[in-house]
């Protein structure tokens, strides 16, 4: 029924029907009430996550509600010029991803907006995660990592990985230097890596950033620890590494990656950003390392094979060139 409508009906005099009242009985059913509650939330300076907790109440499969909605708070307490949200959604809702937000300056008020269908039981638990500082880098290689609940840790056998990435659905998954992390055209976006201290390359010398939005790169994250989130459902959006001190001088670093809306970008060089034009979540890349003196072999006994924007599920490494036995003289 519109606005128009419901305006006519409301002015009708008793005794005279109007438009509004010859309207089909059904027409009424068009509009329904929701229940919608609202929340002030107060963040200090810094970048955070607003996700929905796994295994909250699932949506309607009709009107997807229950629904969240964030953003800046009204009035001054909200601060516009401070607080940037950014949802993975173009609609603006955070049903099934995750909300980025940025507080530049001092403390602002978010409002977190509920829509449920009335009789709904429960509202959507949500989680506030602080992406900026120490809490975004815990250990990947270590003990100290959780597996998030939804997922299945992947079985580790044989050599330690050099990177590792938390894909959605899939949990944890390992490679080495040269490989391909994440399967093209899967559709399964990575939501955290990190890569192991390589030998030769000091922890300290190499260091990496995820993109998590336009113009948003998370803190540089050294070797070791884990960039990103695990079962959050916020991907990353590509990467970003650099070399520094002896590493730098010793190697050049290279990367590429693919992406859910098909795209593929790389090779890219060390320090500049490998992201989709369309900021489409990232589901697979490669990071090779290769010896500027062109004899010694790459961190992870490993060379690396030059990268292509069609890469396999799982890219072999190439075999280290064989070495020519030395000549026997004759005494």
């Amino acid at each position: 029924m519109s606005e128009a409508a419901i305006t006519e009906r409301s002015r009708a005099k008793p005794g005279k029907s109007s438009r509004a009242d010859n309207e089909p009985a059904g027409a009424a059913s068009r509009i329904n009430e929701l229940q919608v509650s609202a929340h002030l939330m107060t963040l200090e300076t810094g970048l955070f996550c607003v996700f929905q907790t796994p295994g909250s109440q699932q949506p309607d499969p009709v009107t997807a509600l229950p629904g969240v909605r964030i953003t800046s708070a009204p009035g001054i307490a909200g601060r516009p010029e401070a607080v940037n949200v950014s949802t993975f959604r173009e609609d603006g809702w955070l049903n099934g991803t995750a909300a980025l937000v940025r507080v530049t300056d001092g403390s602002a008020q978010i409002l977190v907006t509920i829509y449920q269908l009335r009789g709904m039981d429960a509202a959507p638990r949500l989680q506030v995660l602080r992406l900026s500082g120490e809490a975004s880098a815990p250990d990947a290689f270590g003990t100290g990592a959780t597996p998030a609940a939804n997922t299945r840790p992947t079985e580790r056998t044989g050599p330690a990985p050099d990177v590792m990435a938390h894909i959605q659905r899939s949990g944890d998954v390992g490679g080495k230097i040269g490989e391909w992390i994440g399967t093209k055209g899967s559709q399964c976006w990575i939501e955290g890596f990190g890569l192991a201290p390589l030998e030769g390359v000091p922890a300290t010398d190499l260091e990496y950033q995820a993109v998590l939005g336009r113009n948003w790169l998370s803190p540089w994250i050294e070797a070791g620890k884990f960039c990103g989130s695990r079962g959050m459902a916020l991907p990353v959006l590509g990467l970003k590494l650099r070399l520094k001190g002896a590493a730098a001088k010793a190697f050049d670093c290279t990367y590429s990656a693919t992406f859910v809306d098909g795209s593929a970008i790389g090779p890219v060089k060390a320090g500049e950003t490998c992201e989709a034009e369309s900021l489409a979540a990232m589901e697979s890349f490669q990071i090779a390392l290769h010896p500027r003196d062109g004899k010694s072999t790459a961190p992870g006994n490993a060379t690396t094979a030059k990268a292509d924007h069609t890469p396999p599920a799982r890219q072999p490494l190439a075999k280290p060139p064989a070495t020519k036995p030395a000549a026997r003289t004759r005494g």
